[in-house]
């Protein structure tokens, strides 16, 4: 099953690359005026992706429309039904924010959950307006509703992929543990004034940004999408992701601007005692 599955989804790219770069370029263009609205969309503030949190009440709400339907509790089932729609929108808004930043594989694959999201919407939609003067019949509502409720859950087992296939939102450390061990770090021994430098500490590649005697280290992968800040540039006293343009403060990795959601791992840095330089985690 899973794989048949995998194929059917994997069929989609056709159209679903194309479809998606398009919704990206408009998106892009939208959030980009107003980051701190899409920062906030992004969960920035909460240090965890809003729209994974808010995708359960759709899908709850809906859901017991669906059950209240079959149990003929009309007014309940509505109310239901309503909730959910509204729920539908807000979740839409949010995962809009997250995908004006997602690319490659991720964002075809986002692009096939996010129409079927907006089929069961329209879905969901025709079952209000045939809901409207209470009729006798319930019957075509309450198919049509299981029938969206059906697209739903198609909607959001994509949308998983995007999370738990893909990573997309994934904090890119979440496995990394802190370290207790001074190691070998290898990086020039004159480092440049206020300019990102990339290291190797081990397996881990670090950017180390020197600021007069103050070095300042942190992992060269940023925690959104994984890419290298030592091709970033220095702002505000902060190193900015030249993917996503996501923000973490040089002295303590805190996030400062989206659209991760995640601290970026820092690491101390002091001279070898046979020269050279050494480092280990400290967050």
């Amino acid at each position: 099953m899973a794989r048949l599955i995998a194929r059917l989804l994997a069929a989609q790219d056709g159209w679903a690359r194309p479809f998606g770069d398009f919704n990206h370029r408009w998106l892009n263009a939208l959030f980009r005026p107003m980051l701190p609205i899409r920062d906030f969309l992004n969960g920035t503030w909460l240090g965890h992706p809003v729209h994974s949190a808010v995708t359960d009440v759709p899908i709850g709400a809906l859901g017991v429309s669906v059950i209240l339907d079959l149990a003929n509790q009309r007014g309940a089932a509505d109310i239901a039904l309503v909730l959910g729609i509204l729920a539908m929108l807000a979740a839409a808004v949010t995962g809009a924010a997250d995908y004006s930043d997602t690319d490659g594989s991720p964002r075809v694959r986002a692009t096939v959950h996010s129409t079927l999201m907006v089929v069961a919407l329209l879905v969901f939609l025709v079952s209000v307006l045939l809901r409207v003067g209470n009729p006798v019949d319930r019957a075509a509502p309450v198919v049509v509703s299981i029938i969206g409720f059906l697209i739903l859950t198609a909607a959001a087992y994509v949308g998983g992929d995007v999370v738990y296939l893909f990573g997309n939102m994934v904090d890119r450390h979440a496995w990394r543990g802190a370290g207790t061990k001074w190691l070998p770090l290898e990086a020039p021994d004159d480092l440049p004034e206020a300019r990102p430098t990339k290291a190797k500490l081990g397996i881990n590649s670090l950017v180390l940004v020197r600021r007069g005697d103050t070095i300042s280290a942190l992992h060269d992968t940023c925690a959104h999408a994984g890419g290298p800040l030592s091709q970033g540039q220095i702002v505000d006293g902060c190193i900015e992701c030249p993917w996503h343009g996501s923000r973490y403060r040089l002295e303590d990795g805190a996030l400062r601007r989206g659209p991760a959601v995640y601290d970026q791992p820092t690491y101390e840095v002091r001279r070898a005692e046979g020269g050279g330089w050494e480092a280990r985690r400290r967050s």
